[in-house]
């Protein structure tokens, strides 16, 4: 299996003009320096001597839990770990950036967290594509159509606590061959007699169903399934802003494009990723057997799926994300840093609501009034 050189993955990349680390701006979709301004040219799939995105071996990594781990000589001893005593998150901070509240839900109870190098290095990603100026714009649009939504919601959910984050993800491969068998079942009528209300006797079709064996087999790839890594953003939000364009667009990892941003490290490590992604595959190996069986419907599926040649691959994604809070509760809105699909969590006010509910009332009489 081919290997990235570390020193090459997390080697630093010098202005030419100031010697200062480049970062990532996703403004311009290329290099720059945050201090004099130098923009240096950047093509899409350029990377570092040695940096390449390359897919990992499951057994392996799972077999030895030692290998591929820590961020590298020149990364490890520019990066800070944070964790918030609130929602438990931990940020990663390149060139010694300070974090004063978590970005994730807003609480300024953080502390450093022990950084002992024992996370699997991150080997690609995709960069910012969405600039800040951007999705400032697609929230102001975001706001603006939750209609039922307090009046004050604008005000106390500003925009100014938008952050840039790379969350992490897990992505897996996998061959899968499966053999199932089931009840087919084929719909068929017959006539049957029955009384209506009147007394008198009348004639309709009933449907019944023929169930006959099936059996079968299947052969499927799953290529680059998502599972995230993250304990910052809720669950339920990122799958409304996924998919993230992993097969085609992603880049070796670089410091360059997360200088400056807040990196999230995963919580949920490689072992409960692993068993994530088997259950959504027999899921969905399910599913695709099932639309094998023959005939109108089926029942007692029974699905034997084989997976091999597992890979995985530990990436970092690109989100915005805003974190507010509306009385006694915290809300997210997070946006996909990449493609710009969005998707939040809002208050709603029960007055609004309730002129809503009592202004259909009011037209389902006038339109009962009408037609008396």
């Amino acid at each position: 299996m081919a290997q990235t050189d570390p020193a090459a993955t997390v080697g630093k990349h010098p202005c030419p003009e100031c010697g200062a680390d480049l970062q990532w701006n996703a403004a311009r979709q290329t290099l720059a320096c945050p201090y004099c301004g130098t923009v240096v040219p950047y093509a899409p799939g350029q990377a570092l001597p040695g940096a390449s995105v390359v897919e990992q071996d499951l057994q392996q990594a799972l077999s030895h839990p030692s290998s591929g781990r820590g961020w590298g000589g020149a990364a490890a001893l520019e990066k800070r770990e944070v964790q918030c005593q609130s929602c438990h998150a931990i940020s990663v901070f390149v060139d010694g950036k300070v974090a004063r509240r978590c970005d994730f839900c807003g609480s300024p109870s953080i502390i450093d967290h022990p950084s002992l190098n024992d996370a699997i290095t991150p080997q690609s990603l995709l960069p910012f594509k969405v600039s800040e100026a951007q999705m400032r714009t697609r929230l102001r649009q975001w706001y603006g159509s939750r209609w039922f939504a307090p009046g004050k919601l604008k005000s106390a959910a500003l925009t100014d606590t938008l952050s840039g984050v790379y969350l992490p993800y897990w992505t897996f491969d996998a061959q899968a061959s499966a053999r199932w068998h089931a009840e087919a079942g084929h719909y068929y009528y017959e006539s049957e007699s029955y009384q209506d209300a009147k007394g008198q006797r009348q004639t309709r079709q009933v449907r019944q169903v023929r169930w006959v064996p099936a059996a079968g087999s299947l052969d499927h790839f799953f290529d680059d399934q998502l599972v995230p890594g993250t304990a910052g953003v809720h669950p339920a939000l990122l799958r409304q802003i996924e998919p993230f364009p992993t097969q085609t667009d992603l880049q070796p990892y670089s410091p360059e494009f997360v200088r400056g941003w807040t990196v999230e490290r995963y919580q949920i490590d490689l072992g409960k990723a692993e068993k994530l992604n088997q259950d959504a595959m027999q899921q969905q190996m399910q599913v695709l057997c099932g639309r094998q069986v023959p005939g109108d419907t089926f029942r007692n599926l029974q699905v034997d799926a084989r997976y091999q040649g597992r890979t995985f691959k530990h990436i970092l994604v690109p989100v915005w994300l805003v974190s507010y809070t509306y009385g006694a509760r915290s809300f997210q809105v997070v946006g996909n840093g990449y493609t710009g699909a969005m998707a939040g969590e809002q208050p709603y006010s029960w007055v609004k609501i309730g002129f809503a509910v009592l202004a259909v009332l009011l037209l389902i009489l006038l339109l009962v009034s009408l037609n008396q």
